[in-house]
């Protein structure tokens, strides 16, 4: 074998090799924030089974002025499981088989990804496989896009120096946001977006402002008024922000960095003022540092949808950790 044939059988074995590893690494998932792939025939996707995934995955988000649906839904047929939908993050197969199953598989396709399978004997068999996984798929659904948003948010991060030092938390918060208000124990950032703008809050209250025997809800409200009442207000006088008081808002009670956390979901609108919009607060309850720490997100955007707005800044608040004094 002559010199050159060596070289070109070595460099030939060195772009195998390449090959054959790239073809072991997982393709990065792509599609937009809080949407979904179905796979499922037209004839149950237009039936009672396609009824049900609706009335699960696209029913309305609690807490937004409008309507708007939970994920927003892409259906293709079975035979066209390949290609471009097999890269996103959640893809949801169904399809009538031999038995009644049910299974996640990560990473099936691509990496980060979340692919469900369920299958059934009849199209009722499918819908009661459905119903009783909807909850867990929802919760990781909302997990992943959570993630995601958080992986987007940490390409550009604001400076954390101000927060760490007033507030004893890591916060990461996007570079788009900018300081609109600075106190001692209160900061307001802004990301003005077209046709509006989201805004993130921060503050903290003695930690017997929300009592444990008391109305939550009431607490809440009546903690978050005051703080408008201070700092946020319209262009017209005596226009403070207030929590709408035609609408009770919801409440949850979740953990954040380990810690006991009430979420309010609900709308915030302006006295005296045609101003409004959807509110998001979250009252960590810090018992090592003796308070209660409040990141509420809101946003402003009358000609827009505000779910991905609000899943911006949900995102953005559970990046959140207290930390070691």
């Amino acid at each position: 074998m002559n010199r050159a044939h060596f070289l070109f059988l070595f460099i030939s074995l060195i772009f195998f090799s390449c090959e054959k590893k790239s073809d072991h690494l997982p393709r990065k998932t792509t599609g937009k924030i809080n949407t979904i792939s179905v796979i499922i025939d037209d004839q149950l996707w237009n039936g009672e089974v396609g009824d049900s995934i609706r009335n699960k995955f696209a029913s309305p988000v609690i807490g937004l002025p409008q309507e708007e649906p939970l994920f927003t839904i892409n259906q293709y047929p079975i035979k066209l499981l390949e290609g471009f939908m097999t890269d996103n993050r959640t893809i949801i197969v169904l399809k009538k088989g031999d038995e009644n199953k049910f299974e996640i598989m990560k990473n099936q396709y691509a990496s980060p990804q979340n692919v469900f399978h369920i299958s059934g004997k009849t199209g009722a068999d499918i819908i009661k496989i459905l119903e009783k996984n909807a909850p867990k798929i929802i919760r990781l659904i909302k997990k992943m896009e959570i993630a995601e948003s958080q992986r987007i948010n940490r390409q550009s991060l604001l400076s954390p120096k101000i927060i760490a030092n007033k507030f004893n938390i890591s916060l990461k918060i996007p570079s788009t946001y900018t300081y609109v208000l600075h106190k001692s124990k209160f900061i307001w950032l802004k990301k003005e977006i077209i046709g509006g703008n989201t805004s993130l809050l921060i503050y903290e209250v003695p930690i017997g402002s929300i009592k444990k025997n008391s109305n939550l809800i009431t607490s809440i409200i009546k903690m978050r008024d005051s703080i408008g009442d201070l700092y946020i207000s319209g262009t017209e006088p005596k226009s403070n922000m207030i929590t709408e008081e035609a609408y009770a808002p919801y409440l949850f009670k979740i953990t954040l960095d380990g810690k006991k956390t009430y979420e309010t979901k609900g709308t915030w609108e302006l006295k005296n003022d045609f101003m409004a919009g959807p509110f998001i607060n979250y009252a960590i309850v810090d018992q090592e540092n003796v308070r209660i720490l409040v990141l509420e997100g809101f946003c402003y955007a009358p000609s827009k949808e505000k779910r991905d707005l609000m899943h911006e800044l949900e995102s953005i608040i559970k990046s959140v950790v207290v930390l070691k004094n």
